[in-house]
């Protein structure tokens, strides 16, 4: 009896024990410190970051302001934003591209704090011209090549040399840089590496499309409206693919009727695959935008790059387009219409939250939480470090705040 005893009472004040060490404020602070930093970073802190980490969460109970401690580290920008953006550049969507201008004008952006509404209309290309490492081997060069429009050798050059992204980007406008006019720019979209994508051959469309992908966060299925006027359905579709023309009433029109009247923006734009640059023709459309029009020759032809939003009607009014101009000319507008939607502001939020939880949005909370926090990262700019005039640091504060006590980072 008393040998059982004995082993009841230790087997309970072990379990008390270790559930006293469980829930320790400071060891609780350090794992949420820790946390936080490897999902903003992909590495654990050095002793004195994680200290002031501990401080922020431990003391002023502000693990937002412990966030932006985490951010402070090259990595962030180095490895986090990159590893974000870089398949938003390419149409297999992989990682595994180099460091282009679009990767590289996101990354820039996001540390400057600049709107991201001016994503997809914005005058500016991100470089680091200057840039001299110490490079031990004969014969390679020790200074970046220059920027160029016709080929990535910039970029490629930082990123295998290890540039720090974080304080060696600085912005030139696309008109210096790329001798573009003025209306021609339209932030990522007329980047060289956006343009080599989804610019080169085929129609155009592939930009408007990779554009709602990467940046609403959704495909065109997705948007579908077969209810839209189909008066700007360009020629080259078929009204009766394979002989039947119901597909076409009840499936290609529901794409192309809002698709086709928004990607008439990038009617001068081409991608010359043998000089390597991207083409920008004021006043003329591209052959693109008239071939096979014999597919149904009463289809529209393309006279400009004027362009309307069919989705501002029906079903895809839900994507909230009021701050937006509706109808313009060109890409930058056309940006400007997107970018500033209700539903980018909510896909720059989910983007974050499945960055920095490493995970999707998965129940009511999390999908309340992406609300409130769109709501706040598409308001009025709140100060430094705050959320507010989309600026997206913020925003992945907020994220990593909310999902610090998830295991498995």
């Amino acid at each position: 009896m008393k040998s059982g005893f004995v082993v009841v009472a230790t087997t309970t004040l072990l379990a008390a024990w270790s559930g006293t060490c469980l829930a320790d404020p400071h060891d609780d602070a350090r794992n949420q410190a820790k946390r936080i930093h490897d999902r903003l970073t992909g590495i654990p802190p050095d002793a004195l970051t994680l200290n002031l980490m501990i401080t922020e969460i431990e003391t002023n109970s502000d693990p937002q302001a412990a966030a932006f401690i985490a951010m402070q580290d090259p990595n962030f920008y180095n490895v986090t934003l990159k590893n974000m953006a870089t398949p938003w550049t390419n149409r297999d969507q992989t990682v595994f591209a180099p460091l282009n201008d679009y990767t590289a004008t996101f990354i820039g952006m996001v540390r400057d704090d600049v709107g991201m509404n001016q994503l997809l209309s914005i005058n500016r290309v991100y470089h680091a011209e200057g840039t001299t490492v110490s490079n031990p081997i004969p014969g390679d060069p020790t200074t970046v090549p220059a920027y160029s429009a016709a080929n990535n050798d910039h970029y490629e050059w930082l990123e295998n040399n290890g540039v720090d992204l974080s304080t060696e980007l600085d912005w030139d406008t696309q008109t210096s840089m790329a001798s573009l006019v003025d209306d021609a720019t339209a932030g990522i979209m007329t980047t060289r590496a956006a343009a080599a994508a989804f610019f080169l051959a085929g129609t155009n469309r592939a930009m408007f499309r990779f554009t709602l992908l990467n940046h609403l966060c959704m495909d065109l299925e997705q948007v579908k409206d077969t209810s839209r006027s189909p008066d700007r359905v360009r020629q080259d579709v078929s009204r009766s693919p394979g002989g039947d023309s119901r597909i076409y009433q009840n499936n290609c029109v529901g794409c192309h009727a809002g698709m086709d009247p928004m990607a008439q923006a990038f009617a001068y734009y081409q991608f010359n695959e043998a000089t390597g640059a991207m083409e920008y023709t004021v006043d003329n459309v591209q052959d693109k935008y008239v071939q096979n029009g014999e597919n149904f020759s009463p289809g529209f032809i393309t006279p400009d790059d004027s362009w309307d939003n069919y989705w501002r009607e029906g079903p895809n009014e839900w994507l909230l387009w009021d701050n937006g101009p509706g109808s313009g000319k060109g890409a930058k507008t056309m940006g400007q219409e997107l970018a500033n939607s209700r539903a980018f502001a909510a896909g720059q939020v989910k983007k974050v939250f499945t960055a920095v939880c490493l995970r999707e949005p998965a129940d009511g909370t999390d999908r309340g939480m992406i609300n409130n926090w769109t709501d706040d990262f598409s308001g009025p700019d709140g100060g430094q470090d705050a959320m507010g005039g989309y600026k997206l640091k913020p925003v992945f504060a907020e994220a990593a705040a909310y999902c610090m006590g998830e295991p498995g980072s």
